[in-house]
């Protein structure tokens, strides 16, 4: 490139450019978008070939997960049972990626959160089943948002990376889960699959009214339109966002990066948190290894896939929730593995972490000096 060609574009992509530009704000929310969706075609394509390797028709594949996602009303029902937990565990993520931060221990905070909510729901057995719930609720929370904080501490106050903190974390945090449930909180009577005592059926969530889907897929939208309202709309949101674009100039305004670091883990390992407790009180009724299902994993590719941005995290949480449900009608129509749904995740997560390197580098999505 020529030094001419070099000023022409360092004035195109300037701030007086882009003010001068009426249509550059459409096209970046356009690019917000195509990023996203081409990382979906890709992700498709490369499946696709790896579906022709197995010798497997990938048109059969994709329509049979159509029709095990949204096919029916059953599918749809088990799409947005599965989806329910994503939207919380997604804002893990999310919630902390605004200061940026990148949290992947959020399926630390799941277990946690469960085992939290049936520890304080055994001894209340017996008591008003809304008050049993609320306790479960907080418990959950509690003890999520207290996990993922200890990264956040850990971040903030000596400098280690948030990354690799996080998934050490959720790797004891799941060894811890697991002794517990194993060993001193173990029901004797649980044999072939070791679990706690159950919490009652008295103290279960039961279905939204007219539906067979649990509360928390209800619990999972509030949440994420609460925290677009909290990063998008009030003042502590801004701190976050500037803080996340830049670090030393948030310290050198005066704001609290160290607490501000802190209380976003808060948030998103609350959220995780309470996703293990919806588990617990609407699906399995006490806390064993069947809460370790990778919805904390999942969470992070749903956060990059929606951009860090709760609103997009509804629509992409539904997604890959219908991606799991088609499993079991994959292997049963065409005979492929039910773990196939996972390589095709994986396709889609490389395909997003590459297209987080394309935003500015096609012209036609940057700003255009004024003739």
């Amino acid at each position: 490139m020529s030094g001419a060609a070099q000023v022409q574009g360092q004035a195109a992509s300037s701030p007086a450019a882009a003010a001068g530009d009426r249509f550059y704000p459409a096209r970046r929310a356009l690019e917000s978008v195509a990023g996203p969706l081409a990382a979906l075609l890709v992700a498709a394509a490369g499946f696709s070939i790896f579906l022709l390797l197995l010798g497997k028709s990938p048109a059969d594949c994709f329509a049979l997960m159509w029709k095990g996602a949204f096919g029916s009303v059953f599918s749809l029902e088990n799409t947005l049972q599965r989806a329910a937990p994503l939207l919380l565990t997604a804002l893990c993520v999310a919630v902390p990626a605004q200061l940026g931060l990148v949290i992947i221990g959020g399926e630390g905070a799941v277990v946690l959160g469960g085992l939290a909510a049936t520890v304080v729901a055994l001894p209340l057995a017996g008591a008003w089943p809304p008050l049993v719930q609320i306790a479960m609720a907080l418990a959950g929370a509690a003890a999520g948002a207290g996990w993922i904080a200890i990264t956040g501490l850990l971040r903030a106050r000596r400098g280690i990376n948030e990354t690799v903190a996080s998934l050490v974390m959720a790797y004891i945090g799941i060894a811890l889960f697991n002794h517990l449930v194993e060993g001193p909180l173990r029901d004797p009577a649980s044999l072939n699959k070791p679990s706690t005592y159950g919490i009652g059926d008295a103290n279960m969530l039961g279905p939204l009214p007219g539906t067979d889907l649990h509360p928390g897929l209800a619990v999972g939208v509030i949440a994420c339109v609460l925290c677009w309202v909290l990063i998008s709309r009030t003042s502590l949101g801004f701190s976050m966002r500037v803080t996340g674009g830049n670090p030393r100039a948030a310290r050198l305004q005066g704001m609290p990066v160290e607490r501000l670091i802190i209380l976003a883990c808060l948030i998103g390992g609350g959220a995780a948190g309470l996703a293990g407790m919806i588990e617990v009180a609407a699906v399995h009724g006490r806390a064993n290894a069947s809460l370790i299902a990778g919805y904390g994993y999942a969470g992070i590719l749903i956060a990059f896939l929606s951009r860090h941005n709760p609103l997009a995290i509804i629509p992409m949480s539904v997604l890959l929730g219908g991606i799991g449900a088609a499993g079991g009608l994959l292997q049963r129509r065409m005979g492929l593995p039910d773990a196939t749904v996972q390589v095709l995740q994986g396709f889609i997560f490389v395909a997003i972490l590459a297209s987080d390197t394309m935003p500015g580098r096609i012209a036609w999505f940057q700003p255009r000096a004024r003739s």
